[in-house]
């Protein structure tokens, strides 16, 4: 197949001018007959190793796929490329099944989706002359060392002895090298060509937090990210539905998903935000295999999951078009507790103890975290990833023997009967009815920690049984015991390095990045967004599959005002020119047009500006987005006009409490000229700009 063609077909019908790492070298594999196994991290381009040679391939392609949603999404997508595929379920009438196989008769398709259970109804149409290659999706189904175990995927193996000279291409996103021996085998494609890519999603922030406060921490994290899809994962379905209604309290667009609701049901909430009609999901593991949507821009673990294949997995949902994406785990010592226990009663208790272990090691990490995660499924990385929580904020070492030598002591002199709990209330010198009942108040170690808070000591004896000094006997009640080492420690002076427990106070960035949030409002990304959006209504097909966000930002960047042009854009084929091109390009063209008609309104607006918009009754944040500007810059015009004399009402900027705290501390400070002393003073709670305001009122006042 000469090179020329496989890139003319990739630009005509998926938009690009060249390929990812490796996905030519899988497309040739498979011109040349040959079986292969593609482990390809989640948005790394695995679909285009077998859609594309479906195209130029004379027969038809099967692909079998374990999700319904996940089939009609990848079919929906080739259409609108201008590829003839199809999807086949049991679901389906007889009338829509006979149309089907009068296509595959006429060979009229190219690609025909199927689910493993559903290989039956095929069977009698399907022989080595109307096949030319089968794709096995998710291919990890297949092992029970996989992650994601599905008992119909185990069937497949017939597939290769019946069609012995058809080429078989099993895919993946996440499969450890027992799981990919595993795949071939079941397969029989022992000889299958290995294509392992590289798992480095640099777009992908990771951040690690304490379970602590999880709900506020939600909210702030999602109210610095407006209009953003994302999807929390959490353990249990009773969490998915407390947390997605006490979101929807606070007016965000949430919904819960989970196996228990009915099929309708399920299939209506992913639909909604496929099409971005809900932007939150609160979902248990059982969603997200089937999305293929592009533009979910974060992921959140309301609880840690029980290892790293699904974590990876999951956080691969987010960003797959590329752009910067944030991911945010929350894992605390009770998650460990009722993963252990989950674990224990698996078939499987080993395997599934030993990749809870890797899991913890992960979440507890004080080293780059990406390199962690790589290293699991064999890449090594030598240089920090500079994307990470750990990476961005180094922990700080100190010298903890002293506290480490309290709490081995502490779990000495409770017999190793106690969990951790326990021991940390001990330390602290409680006096609740656990500790007095069993007398635990006359240990010698009673009260010895108080001055460290009970927080501070979780991560403390946490941070020992990562070191080897104590360990948790999870079929004894949790209890935590010594080990052999805690001696060093306790008599022979060995020194212990403890991590500093960061300041997890919640801080938004400033003003919350609301310049940023303006801008994006006005920006031509957000016009094209809308104008997708409209599209994506008028088609019933989800937005992304008309052009994903990284193409709508590169729209942006290179304002295409010609159909020449349009076409140079990545993710614009030939079809999609033809169907889209002229709308969007009308909107750029309209768009720069504005934006010049604006550029000259602006020149010689001054601060008065601001003061007639105000005059008329329009608000700080009303201001700031019709001039563009961000509310600081827009408060800092009030202030002067404020100080010239203006009818400016400052008070309705501040809260009461607020404003007397500032004048007690304007007495305490001795009327300090700056604003950093008051800012110290209120340990960074009330802002500068806040400062400002009150400061300016009291001087009014005075």
């Amino acid at each position: 197949m000469e090179k020329q063609q496989l890139l003319n077909t990739l630009k005509e019908y998926f938009g690009y001018d060249s390929f990812r790492p490796l996905q030519e070298k899988i497309i040739r594999s498979i011109f040349d007959g040959k079986d292969n196994l593609v482990i390809m991290p989640t948005g790394g381009g695995k679909s285009i190793c077998y859609q594309l040679p479906a195209i130029l391939l004379p027969k038809l392609t099967i692909v079998i796929s374990p999700l319904i949603a996940l089939m009609k999404d990848q079919v929906d997508g080739l259409k609108a490329n201008g590829i003839e595929a199809e999807f086949l379920n049991s679901s389906q009438d007889a009338a829509d099944q006979e149309s089907i196989f009068q296509k595959i008769d006429k060979n009229e398709l190219k690609l025909l989706y199927i689910a493993p259970e559903s290989l039956q109804i095929l069977d009698r149409f399907l022989t080595e002359e109307n096949i030319s290659l089968i794709a096995i999706d998710e291919a990890h189904c297949i092992s029970s060392w996989g992650h994601d175990f599905r008992p119909a995927y185990t069937q497949l193996g017939y597939l290769k002895k019946r069609f012995s000279n058809i080429p078989i291409v099993a895919l993946t996103a996440t499969a450890d090298k027992a799981t990919r021996h595993d795949i071939c085998q079941q397969l029989n494609i022992p000889e299958a060509k290995k294509h392992i890519s590289s798992f480095d999603r640099k777009n992908l922030s990771l951040e690690v937090r304490q379970g602590i406060k999880r709900f506020e921490q939600i909210i702030k994290f999602i109210k610095n990210r407006p209009d953003e899809s994302g999807i929390i994962y959490c353990l249990s379905r009773k969490n998915t539905e407390e947390l997605a209604e006490k979101l929807q309290q606070k007016g965000l667009d949430a919904k819960a998903y989970h196996a228990g609701l009915k099929h309708e049901e399920r299939e209506s909430i992913q639909d909604d935000f496929i099409n971005d009609k809900t932007e939150i999901i609160c979902a248990t593991v059982a969603f997200g295999m089937g999305i293929d949507k592009s533009n979910i821009r974060w992921v959140v673990h309301y609880n840690m999951p029980k290892n790293l294949e699904g974590y990876y997995q999951e956080i691969g949902r987010a960003g797959r078009d590329g752009l910067p994406s944030d991911t945010l785990l929350f894992h605390s010592y009770a998650d460990v507790v009722q993963l252990q226990r989950f674990a224990e009663n698996t078939k499987n208790k080993d395997i599934q103890v030993a990749k809870l272990d890797r899991m913890k090691q992960y979440a507890e990490a004080l080293t780059c975290r990406r390199k962690i995660l790589l290293s699991y499924f064999g890449e090594i990385k030598q240089e920090d990833c500079g994307n990470c929580d750990i990476c961005k904020n180094p922990p700080q070492f100190f010298d903890g023997t002293v506290a480490a030598q309290k709490a081995l002591s502490c779990i000495y002199r409770l017999k190793g009967k106690e969990p951790l709990t326990t021991v940390v209330d001990v330390l602290r010198g409680s006096q609740n009815e656990q500790t007095l009942s069993k007398n635990y108040n006359r240990l010698k170690t009673y009260g010895i920690g108080q001055d460290i808070s009970w927080n501070n000591w979780q991560q403390y004896i946490l941070q020992l049984i990562n070191l080897g000094y104590a360990e948790i006997a999870f079929h004894q009640g949790n209890a935590l015991k010594l080990t052999k080492h805690a001696k060093d420690v306790l008599f022979e002076g060995k020194k212990v390095h403890l991590a500093k427990v960061p300041d997890r106070k919640l801080q938004t960035a400033a003003a919350n990045n609301t310049s940023e949030k303006i801008a994006a409002e006005n920006s031509l990304f957000e016009k094209l967004r809308q104008l997708r959006l409209a599209i994506a209504r008028e088609e019933e097909i989800p937005a992304y599959l008309i052009f994903n966000d990284a193409t709508l930002k590169e729209m942006e960047r290179s304002r295409p005002m010609t159909d020449d042009d349009f076409m140079l854009i990545n993710g614009v084929g030939r079809k999609k020119m033809e169907e889209y091109g002229y709308r969007f390009i009308k909107e750029i063209i309209a768009f720069s047009k504005q934006k010049r008609t604006r550029k000259k309104q602006k020149k010689g607006k001054t601060y008065k500006i601001t003061g007639e918009l105000y005059a008329e009754g329009k608000t700080l944040e009303e201001i700031a987005k019709e001039r563009e500007l961000s509310e600081i810059t827009i408060m800092s015009h009030l202030l002067k006009l404020y100080d010239e004399g203006q009818n400016i009402d400052l008070k309705q900027f501040i809260g009461k409490v607020d404003l007397e705290a500032v004048k007690k501390a304007k007495k305490e400070l001795g009327d300090p000229d700056k604003l950093k002393p008051y800012f110290e003073h209120f340990e960074e709670a009330i802002p500068y700009n806040d400062i400002k305001i009150a400061l300016k009122i009291i001087e009014n006042e005075d």
